[in-house]
């Protein structure tokens, strides 16, 4: 909206519509839309998985991180493998992953044990978007999953 000033009086005008190319395609799908359902077509709708839906895969990529000279090692590991890393022992239970039609995420099983007296183990599941969920309290090593494929 704007004002125009004529022989001094203040008039309010509607501002100028800009006309663009959408409106006609708008129309030609309102119009296929429309030819579908005259013609009385099922349309199916989109499968949605359920939130708490997981699909099981046989390996995972792990990034074990030795805060003592800070070095990465990732290993992948299939489901019921065992890996030996220095004084670790990691085994991978199970490793899911969600659905293409859900926010993408990774989680796996683990047990964790060291083979050093008096060190402290691990036993459950490691979700990749959420690392800091990780209940390993090692002094030495930290484990973060990558993902499962």
């Amino acid at each position: 909206m704007f004002f125009s000033e004529e022989k001094n009086q203040k008039t309010f005008m509607p501002a100028p519509v800009a006309r663009s190319g959408i409106w006609p395609a708008t129309w030609l799908v309102m119009i296929a839309l429309w030819g579908s359902v005259a013609r009385g077509e099922t349309v199916t709708p989109p499968v949605i998985s359920p939130p708490d839906t997981w699909v099981p895969r046989t390996e995972a990529t792990l990034h074990v991180l030795n805060k003592l000279d800070s070095t990465v090692q990732t290993i992948t590991l299939h489901v019921g493998e065992t890996s030996k890393l220095q004084s670790l022992s990691i085994t991978l239970k199970a490793c899911d992953v969600r659905p293409p039609d859900l926010p993408a995420d990774a989680t796996a099983n683990l047990a964790v044990t060291d083979s050093r007296p008096g060190q402290p183990g691990f036993e459950g599941w490691l979700l990749e978007k959420e690392p800091a969920l990780n209940l390993l309290e090692h002094p030495v090593y930290d484990i973060q999953l990558a993902g499962c494929s």
